[in-house]
């Protein structure tokens, strides 16, 4: 999954931890592992994860935003004084190659809100349930 920042409400709240509570019923269906990536230091992964008592999620920083732009998922949240960050998404990778990308919508720099209705371990694990 990646998401645009450690700290912030629904990365903190609703999407990080979802995945790392349900990282079980993931790997029963079949996924190796659990990354999280956002566009901030190692360092910040690192307190953030012992902040959340992350426990299974693999952090991943993505300190410039290189993989966000490769992605073509780096966008402007000058808006929230952010920067630029990564848009929402989760995807599913198998031999190097994406199956599957929940991209949120609306994906546009400055959006005024913060989409969470697609990249949700639930939304994810339906997928993989469906995909066997």
């Amino acid at each position: 999954m990646a998401l645009p920042g450690a700290y912030t409400p629904t990365c903190s709240n609703k999407h990080l931890p979802g995945y790392d509570a349900k990282y079980q019923e993931l790997i029963v269906q079949g996924v190796d592992e659990v990354y999280c990536l956002s566009v901030n230091d190692a360092f910040v992964m690192y307190q953030w994860s012992k902040h959340l008592d992350i426990r299974h999620v693999k952090m991943l920083p993505d300190g410039n935003g290189d993989f966000a732009r490769a992605m073509g998922m780096l966008v402007k949240k000058e808006n929230l004084s952010f920067g630029s960050r990564s848009w929402r998404y989760s995807m599913v990778v198998e031999n190097k190659e994406i199956s599957k990308l929940f991209s949120e919508p609306g994906k546009i720099d400055n959006c005024p809100d913060d989409p969470f209705t697609v990249s949700n371990v639930d939304t994810m694990l339906a997928h993989l349930k469906l995909s066997k």
